[in-house]
């Protein structure tokens, strides 16, 4: 190798030296970059952490300075709290049939979207020293449920997202179930209209193009404590306390719950009705109480009455929308002092009570008396323990004095455009203090639903009932929740 060439080499490995060394330290600065970004990334990202961290602790600060709000129950939402218990849950249901089966994500869609515009049904229940009330809940609604269990269970809010209402569905059906302090049928019915609606707009976005998507402009929002608003100062008892006839009988399990309905067309009950002379309610309350007598009595005297319980909606009398529970109690009251009544003697002394227990008047002289003492300032001094113990004696001689109650809800509205898509509506009871069994009256359209619910095995008295009806011409359609099959 020459002397040129060596110095040639020479250079060459000089400059490789230098092309690495250069290489590294921009390595080595390229690497200080990405290690000092990494750091300043770090650090503004536990400066957000710490801004969102006092963002929160700001939030939970406000929310503890502001006013949770709550609201008084009304006269005879006090009751319910004390008496109600696995055994007797003081809970209804209204459920509504569809031409469709029911799609859960959607009703539950629905409920998410209607529960926070119900500030009747975002409450959970309170216990105070003076009295029970409510408070705002504001937590996600309860979950929408396949129907697995019998009907009207006692609801527990520990584990209904302190909710005092559930909501499930079977096939075609979506069931309402409501603890009775929260409101009454009409209540009830409204708040089930409302979520209908918006579960139809959900699975039929074309009437949601047409009718929008918000509230009808017949559902209510009114709090309004209309007892409190139309009482007057009364101090005469209003409610009987003599023992009544009571019907008893071996009971189904304690999980089992029977339900029987009865489908019949109104014209034809109208025509029938008209014949006798009453009003719908009168004929189906005294034909209820006729088959008490015929089944349970076998058409013997009895120095126990017969006495069928029937709420009377106070709205129409007072002029009053209010969501709360309104409603007072009425008894259609036969004594069957002799032997062999027929049917037309039931109907006749049963619709003469009827007749003078429902006018204005007298309605407020019910309610009137119970608004009274609650407003009494010694009541309102006594504990919520002792309060509880005085109304369970008063619940309890108040209870025994009916055999019975027959509700009716009345005929459900609803708007034009949901028609084609609703099939029936239909209600019943939970039991109560010696009501082993109950008769609940709903109708939709040109069909009224008389519904049985009961805990007796003996299903005689639907039967003697049903069979009174089929004996005045009329054609009854029978279904059952599938107790009673055997």
């Amino acid at each position: 190798m020459s002397k040129e060439e060596k110095k040639l080499r020479q250079q060459n490995k000089e400059k490789i030296k230098q092309e690495k060394a250069a290489a590294k330290a921009e390595s080595k600065q390229e690497k200080q970059a990405v290690k000092e970004q990494s750091r300043h990334e770090k650090a503004a990202s536990k400066e957000l952490e710490k801004q969102e961290k006092q963002q929160r602790k700001a939030e939970d600060n406000k929310r503890r300075h502001t006013d949770i709000k709550w609201d008084r129950l009304d006269n005879t939402a006090h009751l319910f709290p004390v008496i109600a218990g696995e055994s007797m849950s003081n809970v209804y249901r209204i459920a509504v049939t569809l031409k469709e089966e029911v799609q859960p994500e959607y009703l539950q869609q629905a409920l998410d979207i209607v529960l926070p515009k119900f500030p009747g049904f975002n409450l959970r229940l309170r216990q105070g020293i003076f009295w029970y009330y409510f408070e705002e809940n504001g937590k996600s609604a309860p979950r929408v449920q396949e129907e697995r269990h019998f009907p009207c269970r006692f609801i527990r809010q520990n584990k209904n997202h302190s909710y005092l209402f559930r909501v499930t569905y079977y096939k075609c059906r979506i069931n309402l179930e409501v603890f009775h302090v929260l409101t009454d049928g009409m209540g009830g019915i409204n708040f089930l209209k409302e979520l209908t609606y918006q579960y139809l707009r959900l699975v039929h976005p074309e009437l949601k193009e047409k009718l929008g998507d918000k509230l009808s402009s017949d559902t209510s929002m009114n709090r309004e404590d209309s007892f409190l608003k139309n009482y007057k100062h009364s101090y005469a008892k209003g409610y009987k306390t003599k023992k009544a006839y009571l019907i008893k009988g071996e009971k189904l399990r304690t999980d089992e719950f029977g339900v029987i309905h009865g489908f019949v067309k109104i014209p034809a009950l109208k025509e029938v009705c008209h014949k006798y002379g009453v009003s719908i309610n009168e004929y189906l309350v005294a034909a209820f109480a006729y088959s008490v007598y015929r089944e349970y009595l076998h058409g013997m005297p009895d120095k126990r009455p017969i006495r069928v319980a029937v709420p009377v909606n106070l709205r129409p009398y007072f002029n009053s929308i209010t969501t709360k529970n309104f409603f007072t109690v009425v008894s259609a009251e036969f004594e069957p002092v002799e032997d062999s009544y027929t049917f037309e003697e039931v109907l006749k002394i049963t619709t003469e009570s009827l007749h003078q227990q429902i006018n204005k008047e007298h309605l407020e002289e019910l309610f009137s008396y119970n608004v009274s003492n609650e407003k009494l300032l010694v009541a309102r001094a006594v504990p919520l323990f002792l309060k509880n113990i005085a109304m369970r004696y008063v619940y309890t001689s108040a209870a025994l004095a009916n055999t019975s109650t027959v509700t009716n809800i009345g005929n459900v509205k609803v708007e034009e455009d949901y028609q084609p898509y609703i099939k029936m509506f239909y209600a019943f009871l939970a039991m109560s203090k010696g009501q082993n069994i109950k008769g609940t009256i709903c109708s939709y359209q040109d069909t009224l639903a008389f519904t049985f619910s009961s805990v007796l095995k003996d299903t005689s008295l639907q039967r003697g009932f049903f069979r009174k009806l089929s004996e005045d011409g009329l054609n009854v359609e029978i279904e059952s929740n599938g107790v009673y099959y055997e």
